[in-house]
């Protein structure tokens, strides 16, 4: 019985580390293609003396840190101090559960839930990080980071409510595969919303207090170094790599509703051009206030958010 199941799992098994691999990869040039761009934006030379172009710098950057000595304070609380940052890249790696293709391994029938309740259980960890450091500067950097993430979360699910209702499901693979119409186009004031809470979720430009923090302490990560903080800078961008994708899901359909193959490759380009057009605002608008920040939320977006919704359910149950 045991060797059956073995041999069961093993397809799914296999499926999940190709993924993950996959995953990885493409964080590792995506931070790569990060760089290079803000080069060529800031008319700046990027990197370029590793290999060829540049290409193995990713890889470089990545032995060179978990290469280093590990050395940490003597304040710290150890064990959620080394635990936060690896729960968080878990945490994030689960939500590379829910990718869209035509022969998943594993079927989430309620794949957008999931994607919420993953997301949301990730914002603990930084707390947990800022905390356990032991230190005033950690604290307050979580506390700020926690409490833009809390906020946003709010916009991120009322609109993403409105986009499944506008699919009539919640499994994300179906969703990619069945939906012909962008919802882009019927829901443009939203998108645009979703498009500028997406920036503030992942701490991206002209939102990026986390890193804005590096001005005075470093926020909640100033107490990690080496190994560590590479988990929660690969971690970062694991999550920003797969609300780019999910965009492109929600809102902008299908490739093309007749071969398979080119819907897949039609994701993946447009998964790159919005990463393209998040690097393009980094390099061109500047850090806004934090207050401007939070009124941005509470003040301008969640009035707008509820009166879409109070119109937009009425119509889908009248449909």
């Amino acid at each position: 019985m045991n060797k059956i199941l073995l041999i069961m799992m093993l397809p799914f098994s296999i499926s999940f580390i190709i993924r993950y691999a996959i995953a990885l990869l493409a964080i590792a040039f995506y931070t790569l293609i990060e760089r290079k761009f803000l080069g060529y934006f800031q008319l700046r030379k990027g990197p370029n003396k590793v290999g060829l172009i540049g290409l193995p710098q990713p890889f470089a950057d990545a032995i060179k840190l978990f290469t280093k000595e590990q050395s940490k304070p003597t304040i710290i609380n150890q064990s959620p101090f080394i635990t936060a940052p690896v729960l968080g890249l878990i945490l994030t790696l689960l939500l590379w559960a829910v990718y869209p293709h035509f022969h998943p391994a594993i079927f989430l029938t309620f794949g957008a839930l999931y994607f919420l309740c993953v997301s949301r259980i990730n914002v603990y960890t930084t707390f947990i990080a800022g905390w356990r450091s032991n230190s005033k500067y950690a604290l307050l950097g979580a506390l700020r980071a926690v409490a833009q993430t809390i906020s946003y979360e709010v916009s991120i699910s009322l609109i993403l409510l409105r986009a499944l209702l506008l699919a009539s499901q919640i499994d994300i693979a179906s969703i990619s595969i069945n939906s012909i119409s962008w919802i882009i186009l019927i829901l443009r004031p939203l998108a645009l919303i979703w498009f500028i809470t997406n920036l503030a979720e992942t701490n991206r430009t002209p939102f990026d207090f986390a890193e804005g923090e590096s001005e005075l302490v470093s926020g909640f990560n100033v107490e990690y170094r080496s190994g560590i903080f590479a988990l929660i800078f690969i971690a970062e961008y694991a999550n920003i790599l797969m609300i780019r994708l999910l965009s492109v899901v929600f809102f902008t359909g299908m490739f093309t509703p007749i071969m398979p193959i080119t819907s897949d490759i039609g994701l993946i380009v447009k998964t790159i051009l919005i990463a393209t057009l998040f690097i393009w605002i980094r390099a061109t608008i500047p850090r806004i206030r934090y207050d401007h920040l939070m009124q941005l939320t509470w003040k301008g977006f969640l009035p707008l958010r509820l009166r879409a919704m109070a119109i937009l359910v009425p119509l889908i149950f009248l449909i």
